[in-house]
């Protein structure tokens, strides 16, 4: 469960990068914070439903 709350917590920092950035018009660091965004929300719903909720082992 810590590593869905890393990713998330990841992937929420990479939102508000990419607004940031994006607002900014800094495309290329714009670029990389949306990938982060695809990249780590991936991860965090893959992981959400792999390990459900709360946790099996």
């Amino acid at each position: 469960m810590g590593l869905v709350i890393i990713f998330a917590l990841v992937t929420l920092l990479g939102v508000y990068s990419s607004l940031k950035t994006l607002r900014d018009k800094n495309l290329l660091a714009g670029g990389f914070s949306v990938a982060t965004v695809l990249v780590f929300g991936w991860f965090t719903v893959m992981t959400f439903i792999n390990n459900g909720y709360p946790p099996t082992h």
